[in-house]
């Protein structure tokens, strides 16, 4: 048979730079622009766009521990779709996880564990009505993580049924909201003024490497403008949000892995 002609090579694809690369995409499904969506429902300040990544994978990092512990949950019912008692049980089992808890007293999940208050008479204080203000909020805007929660879920190689995904949109949002507020805290005040750290064991695990008392200090004061949400007050707030352990020194430092090509701006 006569030779087949030789096939042209393939152009080779160019390799991206930034946080476009794959390696900075896997940190966080959520886009830039929904977290700095969500700043200005808080804050008018402007938030940098190595901010806006920074907050985005602290956010991620936050949801895939919640996630990883509700699949071992699962696991332990030879289960592979996530509902919400998992959730319940992961965040039982592991106090860092304890998260958006604004969330709480909106989701059916939750009832039961934010308490029943009693007036001085002993008698049952029926739970404040949701009120219809105008005004945006985590729990309104919950709505916009859902197409990230999926992303996430599926790159855990998770399935979750609705009320559970409509859960970890919840949690995700006023916990970023929260961040926000926070992040906003730092810029005015110049710094974390109230800084400190706690240390969490989980019973049987192995006690965390002491996390480096410089790299706290650090964040314990900024430098720069007082009108522009910096990455370094991204971090000092998730020092506020997440009170120490594994958690925490994993958030900050996948942020900092997750902005080392982002620009300031």
């Amino acid at each position: 048979m006569p030779a087949q002609p030789a096939q042209p090579a393939q152009p080779a694809r160019p390799e991206r730079s930034g946080p476009e690369t794959a390696s900075v995409m896997d940190v966080s499904p959520f886009k830039p622009s929904l977290v700095k969506a969500v700043f200005r429902d808080v804050t008018p300040l402007h938030v940098s766009r190595s901010a806006a990544w920074a907050a985005a994978s602290v956010t991620r990092t936050v949801l895939t521990e919640i996630i990883d512990g509700a699949r071992r949950a699962a696991a332990e019912e030879a289960r592979k779709k996530l509902i919400p008692g998992d959730l319940l049980s992961a965040i039982d089992r592991n106090v860092e996880l304890e998260v958006g808890d604004k969330w709480y007293d909106h989701s059916p999940t939750f009832q039961g564990l934010t308490g029943v208050l009693y007036d001085a008479e002993g008698v049952i204080v029926p739970s404040r009505r949701r009120s219809r203000s105008r005004k945006p909020s985590a729990v309104v805007g919950a709505h916009r993580f859902e197409a990230g929660v999926k992303k996430l879920l599926w790159s855990q190689g998770a399935t979750a049924v609705p009320a559970m995904v409509r859960d970890l949109d919840g949690i995700a949002s006023v916990f970023l909201t929260d961040l926000a507020r926070d992040a906003a805290m730092v810029v005015r005040e110049g710094g974390v003024k109230r800084f400190g750290t706690v240390t969490l064991v989980m019973p049987g695990e192995p006690a965390p490497p002491p996390f480096l008392k410089d790299s706290l200090q650090d964040l314990s004061a900024r430098s720069g403008d007082r009108r522009t949400i910096g990455r370094d007050d991204i971090l000092a707030a998730t020092t506020i949000q997440l009170f120490g352990g594994n958690l925490r020194q994993r958030a900050l430092t996948e942020a900092r892995e997750a902005t080392q090509n982002t620009s300031a701006g």
